[in-house]
């Protein structure tokens, strides 16, 4: 009886062990938390000045890579745009003209967003957490929390904001851009 406890136990540990030992494998975290369309994101991120990470998290959490998506609000494509939006940002750019089908377009949709992303972080003066957070619940959300001291943007202080929707979004997309610079900054790096 004492026989099979002991090989119970043992077995236990080493089952421990080898998941410790695959859950900090960066194949294993590459294989759980993918990059796809990475030359799109990559190519955007230079373009804009953007990092790529945070851009790749964006796409996670709003679509999680299904490019084809609209949204019940009419948000288009992976980085889930408003067609109103994408219109000022094409009026407000170089970025050529583009239908309402474009923005279904992996290139097209990632090309805006990242834009709009570089701005909106350009806006708040380099503060991502206030940028993420206007990505989702727009800037007159955000700029009216601000103003009221309801939040102050800093990431200690991510459950002050007003939106549950935008609390948890602002959370996960930090989240993913935390673990995708984890698993893939040093490979990336070196690919430049």
């Amino acid at each position: 009886m004492k026989f099979l406890r002991k090989k119970r136990v043992f077995a236990l540990l080493l089952v421990c062990f080898v998941v410790v030992l695959f859950m900090n494998s960066t194949f294993i975290g590459r294989k759980l938390y993918p990059i796809y369309f990475e030359q799109e994101i990559r190519q955007s991120a230079e373009k804009h000045n953007i990092d790529p990470f945070l851009i790749a998290a964006i796409i996670r959490v709003e679509t999680n890579y299904k490019h084809h998506l609209e949204s019940s609000k009419g948000a288009l494509g992976l980085m889930q745009l408003m067609p109103d939006t994408a219109e000022w940002i094409v009026e407000s750019t170089n970025l050529g003209p583009h239908t309402q089908e474009d923005l279904l377009k992996a290139d097209v949709n990632i090309n805006l967003g990242s834009w709009y992303l570089s701005w909106l972080n350009k806006h708040y003066n380099g503060n991502l957490i206030y940028a993420i957070a206007a990505y989702n619940a727009g800037q007159g959300n955000v700029n009216k929390w601000k103003q009221t001291n309801l939040w102050d943007g800093s990431q200690e202080r991510i459950d002050q904001i007003p939106f549950g929707e935008t609390r948890h979004y602002v959370q996960r997309v930090i989240y993913y851009y935390e673990k995708y610079t984890k698993l893939y900054g040093e490979q990336w790096q070196s690919q430049t």
